[in-house]
């Protein structure tokens, strides 16, 4: 392996991102060969961990998943204040290969403005994330650019970056401090 380093410090930087890298790789092999049950859960945690109630009244979790055989495209909602007057609906698809099309997007899109906001939280839904471990098309994404204030997507690259981020399926191996010498000493 031949890689041109100036200093340890890039060395270490650059063996940590090869790290982050192969770990992307494996949380998203994980999550593609769990159940779609588990997967629809995680999306839930993970969404909820940046948005949505820390807790509701009469201490109800902020997040849930509805997904279930009929549920017409809805997967999991989340309250996004402690009132629950604002919802963020979730759609989960775990596949393996694949690409996540327009159309896909558009039913959706339809979910949303249907009848699922009354079933899932007393109101019509007007924000939601479609989340995949495959990717989309062009003309998916276009779509979802053109009704950005509706629906955003997170392809599986895009979700392993956040688990990682937040550490979502991690587990703390080791840390290690660097120092350097101080200029004031």
């Amino acid at each position: 392996m031949d890689v041109p380093f100036s200093t340890s410090l890039e060395e270490m930087e650059w063996f940590y991102q090869r790290h982050c890298k192969e770990l992307r790789a494996a949380l998203l092999e994980k999550v593609q060969s769990a159940s779609p049950e588990f997967f629809e859960h995680l999306v839930v945690e993970l969404v909820r961990l940046g948005y949505g109630a820390p807790m509701l009244r009469a201490g109800k979790a902020a997040g849930r998943v509805t997904g279930k055989v009929g549920d017409e495209g809805i997967d999991g909602v989340i309250q996004l204040d402690r009132l629950g007057l604002e919802h963020l609906y979730i759609q989960a698809k775990r596949w393996r290969n694949g690409v996540v099309s327009r159309s896909d997007i558009q039913q959706f899109v339809g979910a949303l403005h249907g009848t699922n906001g009354d079933r899932y939280a007393g109101g019509q839904a007007r924000r939601g994330v479609f989340i995949t471990t495959a990717a989309f098309t062009k003309s998916a994404r276009e779509y979802a650019a053109h009704i950005a204030d509706t629906a955003v997507l997170i392809d599986g690259a895009e979700l392993a970056e956040l688990m990682l981020e937040t550490g979502l399926g991690l587990v703390k191996v080791r840390t290690y401090e660097v120092f350097g010498v101080s200029t004031e000493y």
